[in-house]
Parts: structure tokens; sequence; C-alpha cells
């Protein structure tokens, strides 16, 4: 044991260092997409096997050595046998990777907070053309979120071959990210010590607020119910159990050294099974409630397109067949529209093909992949001949960015 390394000045320095490190976009993004793909409920039964199964016994064993070890991968590694010294060398550049694009997205969080001092929101509506005569073309036919984030944000290249130049304000967002990060570890545990108190606890704060407003949402009980509403047949697809064992490794944040590095800085004689055990349970914990949160959101979104979309139906109608305005409700269109097509058959073939087919199902099940859709309209208005490239690259990028292909 490394005598002069420094400790925790207590347990809860450690667990909530730990939990500041298990508890981010894997609970709050990936989990929620997950469950919707995989069955909304039914995806937490072979979450919570895998939690148990692979979960809970290598936390626990990356902890237990490095806590006896008492130093970080490299060196546990090394000390456990020579031959495995790349393995910690291996976790430390994985971890290095990690913080590069993870500091990006916080660089972005610096851009949007900057951003949202604004009022009106930049993101809220669409801004105006050059002559000030319209709208943005290319954001009318997208969303003002889409295009904020595509054109504003990124301002992305027309394609891969085109790199761009250096957006200097997203830059310096970048750079302060990092200079926060090294503020927050120049003096080891005596400075994160005090930091993950903050780091660990705001993000239930922040959560707990978006839940008292997402509740207030209509339409957030249908996504409640979506989530919780099992689709059990999903458990016979080998897929959704390799999701849920990789959603363990991505959440807990297994295999990249800082859970070693963590423990290090602990007492030999530290309990550290129980703490493997109640570090596992609040992170698991954070990805409901963080999905509830999300799945309600959903919920308002799918909601709002089913209502939008039963309402160009009815307005559709009403003036094709010429009907009194309050004639059509939803309640009654399904039988209006059986009648319709009996009564005016030949009318009614004519208009079919523009009556969309109105789902609250299928909204709930393509809710969380919006941007596919806008983009495919933003797309039309871009005059770079390769935009099928372009195209491309949107897609693998929010593919990404949602987790399928980490």
């Amino acid at each position: 044991m490394d005598k002069s390394r420094p400790l925790w000045d207590n347990h809860f320095q450690f667990i909530f260092a730990c939990i500041s490190y298990a508890v981010g976009l894997g609970n709050v993004w990936r989990f929620p997409y997950l469950c919707q793909m995989h069955g909304g409920g039914g995806f937490l039964i072979p979450y919570l096997i895998m939690l148990i199964v692979e979960g809970v016994p290598l936390l626990f064993l990356e902890l237990a050595v490095g806590q006896i070890m008492h130093q970080g991968s490299i060196g546990t590694w090394n000390a456990i046998s020579p031959y495995l010294c790349g393995v910690g060398i291996a976790s430390v550049v994985v971890s290095f990777f990690l913080s590069m694009y993870y500091n990006v997205i916080n660089g972005w969080a610096f851009w949007y907070l900057f951003h949202s001092f604004q009022d009106p929101l930049p993101w809220a509506s669409c801004p105006l053309n050059i002559n000030h005569t319209n709208y943005e073309e290319e954001c009318e036919k997208a969303t003002p979120t889409q295009y904020f984030w595509y054109r504003k944000t990124l301002n992305i290249s027309p394609s891969i071959e085109e790199s761009g130049s250096i957006q200097w304000e997203q830059a310096a967002c970048l750079i302060l990210a990092w200079l926060v990060v090294y503020l927050c570890i120049l003096r080891g545990t005596e400075y994160t010590g005090k930091v993950v108190y903050v780091t660990a606890i705001l993000p239930y704060i922040v959560l707990i607020i978006y839940l008292i407003r997402v509740l207030t949402l209509h339409g957030a009980t249908n996504g409640l119910r979506y989530m919780f509403t099992p689709k059990l047949e999903q458990l016979a697809n080998p897929k959704t159990w390799i999701n849920a064992a990789t959603q363990i490794f991505f959440s807990l944040g297994l295999g990249f050294g800082s859970l070693i590095a963590f423990a290090s800085y602990n007492e030999p004689n530290n309990n550290c099974e129980r703490h493997a055990i109640i570090i596992s349970l609040i992170n698991s914990a954070t990805s409901i409630f963080a999905s509830i949160v999300t799945f309600s959101i959903y919920g308002f979104k799918a909601t709002f397109n089913y209502e939008s979309c039963i309402n160009k139906v009815i307005l559709l109608l009403t003036n094709v067949f010429d009907l009194k305005e309050d004639l059509l409700t939803t309640e009654n269109l399904e039988n209006m529209k059986q009648y319709l097509a009996s009564v005016h058959p030949g009318k009614y073939a004519e208009v079919l093909p523009q009556i969309k087919n109105c789902s609250l199902e299928i909204e709930l099940d393509t809710v969380s992949l919006p941007s596919f859709f806008s983009r495919k309209n933003m797309m039309k208005s871009f005059v770079d001949v390769k935009k099928f490239g372009q195209y491309l690259e949107y897609e693998i990028a929010d593919l990404l960015r949602m987790g399928d292909l980490v």
C-alpha cells in the first residue's frame, strides 16, 4: 500500500464520486431509448438480471482491486501480472477518448446555457431570411430546434470532404469545459472530494424539477403508460439481452479504469462490497427515474403529433365534403370515414391518399426519432449535389448520439 497516497475525507465523498461518474447520459438518454426500442417496461427484466449477474460483481471486483492495490489502472494490472499491464494501458487510452468526446458535449452544454439567457430563445422559432421577408426555408421544412443544432451550433459542412473552418464560439466553450475539469482535479481528492457533492446532487435536483414540470404536460400519462406496459415478446429477442448487458457496462462505467482509481483513495478496510451494491442500486434507480421524465415528454410529443394529425384529417374531410364545422370529432372520425366511403366512394377514393393514418401507438413508437423525418425535409432544400452523402452523415451522427452504435 502506498501510504503517501491521499485518501477521501469520508465515505460519502467516495460514493458521490462514483455516482457522479456512473450517472450521466447513459441513464438519461440511452436507457430510455433502449426501453422504447425493446418493449418499454419489459426491458427492465433483462436489465435487472444483467445488473445482478454482471454489474454488481464486476463493480465490486474493480472497487476491491483498486482499494487493495492503492494504485491506478495501469499500476493495479501490472501488480497483478506484468503480462496484464496492457489491459491497464488500454483502459487509460479508452478513458482518454471518452473524455475527449464527453467534454465536447460539455462544451455544447455551455453553448446552450449561454444562449438560454436570450428572450425569446434562439431555438424557439425560425429566423428571418436575408431579405427579412420570410422565415429561413430550411428551418421551416425542419424544426427550429433542428435548425439551431445543425446550422448554428454545429454549422455543419455540406459534405464529409469539406471539413469547414473552426467555429470559434464553440471552441471557446470547449476550452471553458476543459478549464472547469482542470480546476476540479487540480489538487486531487482535496478539490474533487468537494466538487462531487455538487456534481452528484445537482442532476437529481434538475430531474425533480423536470419531473414536476413534465407531469403537468398534456399527454404525459400516455408516455408513462407506454413505458410501464411491457411487451414481453421482446424477451425472446437476443438483441434485447445484448443491449441490456451493454447498458450495464456503459452506465456503471465498467472497464474504463476510473472506478479502480476512485477506490484506490480508500482505506484498505473499507466495505467496498456494500458500496458496490449502493452505487449499483442508485445508478439503476436513476435510470428508471430519468425514464419517467423522458417518457412523460415522449407522451406529450406523441399526443401533440397525434392530435395534430387528427385535426388535419378532420379539416381535410370537412373541406372536401363540405361538412358542417363541428360535425367531425375525434370520437366519430372513424365511423364518419366509413360513412363517407360508402356514400361518396368515388370522391373518397380521390382524397384517400391524402388521409393520414393517425395512430397514437405509432407516434409513441417513433417519437424518440423525430430527426429522421425533419432532416428528410431539410435535405430537400440543400443545393449541394452531394445530398445523399450528407444525409448519411446526419443519420450516423444521430445514431451515435442516441447510443445505438456505442
